[in-house]
């Protein structure tokens, strides 16, 4: 069997993957379920231990450049796929922002709830601000959050046009100091050694009308792919005239992140065109 064959997949791999994830989440469910029913603080760091041993499960090699920002945190992240979550699950401690469909999802929609996501209707415009004003209790707590302002999916080669409804919640202030939003960009660059190219980049990211099970246990059966995770340079609203100049650096910076990395060249960073105001002092990201 050739490296090509070896790196598409193996049916006794993605079993033998599949059954060990679904004894590992049965495991952990009921320990975070009490965990947040009683809030306790093992509700907020058993997600990325878990996620953790996910993606060493399913092969994931999660190559993290940068340094991560101490939360609270809006982490703001390009999206191609449902494994981003177990990637950026595994690098940051707190929880996502998803459409509110995905509550209702079978068995993924209690993983999410459990991980404490905040749910948004995302086409509800007369919402707007009581989305904002969750997401705002929710930093306001000292939770980080995790922002995937696509909208949608990507085929993981370029980065679409960022929604900048939701940034709105970055004019909060912590404590008298303004929120810190960090750019996050993910890509897959490796399939077993093997760079994916437009070839094999569909085997990580789903998109489109991509069916989520055959898709998924595809990503069971692949060998060892490599997706590379930077944490660009923090920021806050007050360097920015508006949350659309904003959302537009965090765009770029990404962008150029995913760029690089699928290109394999080192990352440039992306030019701020206005003046950035001090963020809080990072620390190093988890390995």
């Amino acid at each position: 069997m050739n490296r090509t064959a070896r790196a598409l997949g193996s049916s006794g791999r993605g079993a033998l993957r599949l059954t060990v994830y679904l004894l590992w989440t049965l495991l952990l469910i009921p320990l975070q379920a009490l965990a947040v029913a009683r809030n306790w603080g093992l509700c907020r760091t058993l997600p990325a231990f878990y996620h953790g041993v996910c993606a060493r499960l399913m092969g994931l090699d999660v190559v993290v450049r940068g340094q991560r920002a101490d939360g609270p945190v809006l982490f703001v992240s390009n999206h191609s796929s449902y494994l981003d979550i177990t990637v950026l699950g595994s690098q940051i401690p707190g929880s996502f922002v998803a459409k509110s469909e995905v509550g209702s999802w079978p068995f993924f929609g209690l993983l999410a709830r459990l991980q404490r996501t905040v749910f948004v209707e995302r086409k509800a415009r007369a919402s707007v601000d009581k989305q904002r004003d969750d997401i705002g209790s929710r930093l306001d707590a000292g939770d980080s959050l995790i922002l995937f302002p696509e909208g949608t999916s990507s085929d993981g080669n370029r980065t679409l046009p960022f929604k900048t409804a939701l940034f709105a919640v970055a004019a909060r202030r912590i404590d008298g100091r303004p929120l810190t939003v960090q750019p996050v960009s993910v890509a897959a660059t490796r399939l077993d050694g093997i760079p994916m190219g437009f070839a094999f980049r569909p085997f990580y990211a789903w998109y489109g009308d991509m069916d989520l099970a055959p898709h998924l246990w595809q990503a069971f059966r692949l060998g060892g792919m490599t997706v590379e995770v930077e944490f660009h340079p923090p920021v806050t609203i007050d360097g920015f005239s508006s949350r659309k100049a904003l959302a537009e650096h965090c765009h770029r910076v990404i962008s150029n992140g995913v760029a690089c990395a699928i290109s394999g060249r080192p990352s440039i960073p992306a030019p701020v065109t206005e003046a950035t105001s001090a963020a809080p002092a990072p620390t190093a990201a988890s390995a």
